[in-house]
Formats: C-alpha cells, sequence, structure tokens
C-alpha cells in the first residue's frame, strides 16, 4: 500500500521526487505519514480536503480486506 500511496501523491505534485511515505505500523492498524514539497501540500489536500479524504477511503478499503486499519497523514 506504501507504494500506492506514492503513486496517487507523485501524480498529482509538481515535485514527485519530494513524497516521502514513512510506514508506521501497529497490531492492527498501519499509519501512513506523507511528507512533500511546501507548495505542494495544498494539491495534495485539495480543496476542502476532498483529495486526501478520497485516497483516506480507498486505504480503507483495501486495508479492510484484511481485517486491518489504515490512516494517512499528512506531515508539514
Amino acid at each position: 500500500m506504501k507504494k500506492l500511496v506514492k503513486q496517487m501523491v507523485a501524480a498529482l505534485v509538481d515535485h514527485p521526487r519530494d513524497v516521502k511515505i514513512t510506514e508506521v505500523k501497529g497490531d492492527k492498524s498501519v499509519v501512513y505519514e506523507l511528507r512533500c514539497n511546501q507548495k505542494d501540500v495544498g494539491k495534495v489536500i485539495g480543496r476542502s480536503g476532498k483529495t486526501v479524504g478520497a485516497m483516506r477511503v480507498l486505504l480503507g478499503a483495501i486495508a479492510a480486506r484484511d481485517g486491518r486499519r489504515a490512516m494517512l497523514e499528512v506531515v508539514e
């Protein structure tokens, strides 16, 4: 899933080389911390958070298949 998140975000931003995903695993959950260029944060979040919300829904659906939870946090 880490690779999927990186591909989705890299397609949105102007500086795809600056995209860094950190995966923090728990017992039944995974938290993905997203870091990108300061100029691209608005593109990742989207208007009213719709873009990052859609990515969170996709991650949640994929993780639910395995009986886990996945969360995406945008770290500035």
